[in-house]
């Protein structure tokens, strides 16, 4: 599993105690301090890595993990096609992202908020994740009307 924007690596730590058969679970981020506290906080699990990078350069292999997740980072990549495009080629066939954010059914919020022109509506997602070579989106809604969850296969 590869968490892209993965802070102080709390969702992999959780994730590690909970599935023990996992193999690999994988973070990176762009933000130095994050990644010195998710390695502090990382323990002695071989399984368990932190890296500085963006998701736009990711560096592993093709088709290198089963799982991508992305939690509220998706609006501070730089390049969200290209993220999304880096996402897709080191998921295995058939491996699923998991993306979740602050999209609305509206646009005008969006661009109040400012980060112009970035995918801040399922509709402007959505194409993003076509073009990256996504299939099979399904959206979710965990926490109310903003923040919501796609769903997609490689």
């Amino acid at each position: 599993m590869l968490d892209v924007g993965c802070g102080t690596g709390y969702l992999l730590r959780s994730l590690a105690a909970g599935l023990p058969a996992a193999v690999e679970l994988a973070g990176i981020d762009p933000a130095p301090g994050m990644v010195a506290a998710a390695q502090a906080l990382v323990g002695d699990d071989p399984r368990l890595s932190v890296t500085v990078g963006v998701a736009e350069r990711l560096p592993w292999r093709n088709g290198a993990f089963d799982l991508v997740v992305s939690t509220t980072s998706f609006d501070h990549w730089e390049d969200q096609e290209a993220g999304l495009r880096e996402c897709a080629r080191v998921l295995a066939p058939g491996g699923q992202l998991v993306l979740t954010d602050l999209f609305s059914c509206l646009l005008l919020p969006t661009l109040l908020a400012g980060h112009r022109g970035r995918a801040r509506t399922v509709r402007r997602a959505d194409r993003l994740l076509t073009l990256a070579g996504f299939r099979s989106q399904a959206w979710h809604s965990p926490y109310g009307l903003i923040l919501r969850t796609v769903t997609a296969t490689r």
